[in-house]
């Protein structure tokens, strides 16, 4: 790849899902202050999948206005019934998330953008969506406990390819966008632009 691809992040399963498709790309983090900007855009009545798009371009556009090539930007947020989750911030927040999606279905709105000289150039937004079975509470406590910390790193206190998959009934979308990287539109953009071969 001549082009120089920068992943404005510090995800690490993004930036291993980019390593293993065969995309080499350097890894900046933003620096974004995500609480100012989410509680900027909840105050005006953004939608979730708006604020997910905004995040994306705020990360992407600022690294792209010192670094050159082709910056990634991702941001995930969880939608149940139009309410907005962030990641828990600790064991027992964790834990409420889980009690508030039992028996319910929830949307990953997975955002991406890609941006070249301080401007957006691309984006997609994915959407899977998730149905929780109902959760006993017996099963919450058990499952809290055996992941512990690694909850926090994730909107919805779940990781699909770990334990978290046993929350699931049924899952309506792609892994990759679950996982927080909208993969396959990326690969094609990334042809369309000679990045990779068509």
């Amino acid at each position: 790849m001549s082009q120089r691809i920068i992943l404005a992040s510090g995800s690490q399963s993004r930036r291993a899902v980019l390593t293993a498709a065969g995309i080499e790309a350097d890894t900046i983090k933003p620096n974004v202050d995500e609480d100012a900007a989410k509680a900027s855009f909840r105050a005006s009545d953004m939608k979730v999948r708006d604020q997910a798009m905004q995040l994306a371009e705020l990360k992407s556009v600022k690294i792209s206005m010192r670094e050159p090539g082709l910056v990634i930007g991702c941001d995930q947020m969880l939608s149940l019934d139009g309410e907005a989750f962030d990641k828990p911030v600790d064991l027992a927040d964790a834990r409420n998330h889980l009690v508030k999606l039992s028996g319910k279905a929830h949307t990953l709105e997975t955002a991406i953008v890609i941006s070249e000289e301080g401007k957006p150039v691309w984006r997609h937004l994915a959407r899977p969506k998730l149905t929780v079975r109902s959760l006993s509470d017996a099963f919450i406590d058990t499952y809290v406990e055996a992941v512990g910390e690694s909850l926090l790193s994730t909107v919805g206190a779940y990781q699909l390819e770990g334990l978290g998959a046993q929350l699931f009934t049924r899952i309506d979308g792609d892994y990759f966008s679950i996982l927080g990287l909208p993969l396959l539109p990326l690969l094609d953009y990334l042809r369309t632009r000679g990045v990779l071969l068509s």
